[in-house]
């Protein structure tokens, strides 16, 4: 999921947060321009950054001007500031989609394709996304987690969605690759080691 983060503009945090439930990203308050060096939350790719603040300020060997949003027509309608802030994501996004290395492994992000010593395994988006999620933050995530923040499900809604998924996906893997353990299932959870 990516992140937009909101540097000292507190009425835009506030805006954002009524509706939280209908956004596509993750907003993250920050009081000051020096909190968001330490936020585990940043990463180049999937990170916007919204400030009062001068930019020139933020910039760092971290964050460069495509992580940046400036707004110079404050006010504006809340549709036209949503659009605006999907489309600096989608061109963020898109910006460093390649190729991602994983174990071996390469994912092209732009035609969906998990390759290895010359084969090739087409993927769907949610695989995609799937393994991608897995893949950068490099913890166990459990069937709660990935309802939450790959499908966008509430916590208690009952579907077998992501175990169907991760099966077919780990399935898939198995059968172009020979491969059990890119995908591990374990206790608590899944992971790509």
């Amino acid at each position: 999921m990516q992140n937009v983060f909101i540097i000292n503009f507190q009425s835009l945090y506030e805006i954002l947060d009524e509706i939280k439930e209908n956004l596509f990203f993750k907003i993250i308050k920050l009081e000051s321009e020096n909190n968001i060096k330490n936020n585990s939350d940043l990463d180049t790719i999937n990170s916007l950054i919204i400030s009062k603040t001068d930019h020139k300020l933020l910039l760092n060997r971290d964050i460069t001007d495509k992580n940046l949003l400036n707004f110079n027509d404050l006010p504006m309608p809340i549709n036209k500031l949503l659009e605006l802030i999907n489309l600096k994501l989608m061109k963020l996004k898109f910006s460093y989609q390649t190729k991602v290395h994983i174990n071996g492994y390469e994912l092209n992000l732009n035609s969906k394709f998990l390759s290895k010593n010359a084969l090739n395994l087409k993927l769907t988006e949610k695989e995609t996304e799937i393994i991608l999620y897995l893949y950068e933050t490099k913890k166990n995530h459990d069937v709660a987690d990935l309802k939450k923040n790959i499908w966008r499900y509430s916590a208690g809604m009952e579907t077998h969605t992501v175990e169907t998924h991760i099966y077919r996906l780990r399935k898939k893997i198995l059968k172009n690759f020979d491969d059990r353990n890119f995908i591990v299932s374990q206790k608590d959870g899944y992971q790509i080691i």
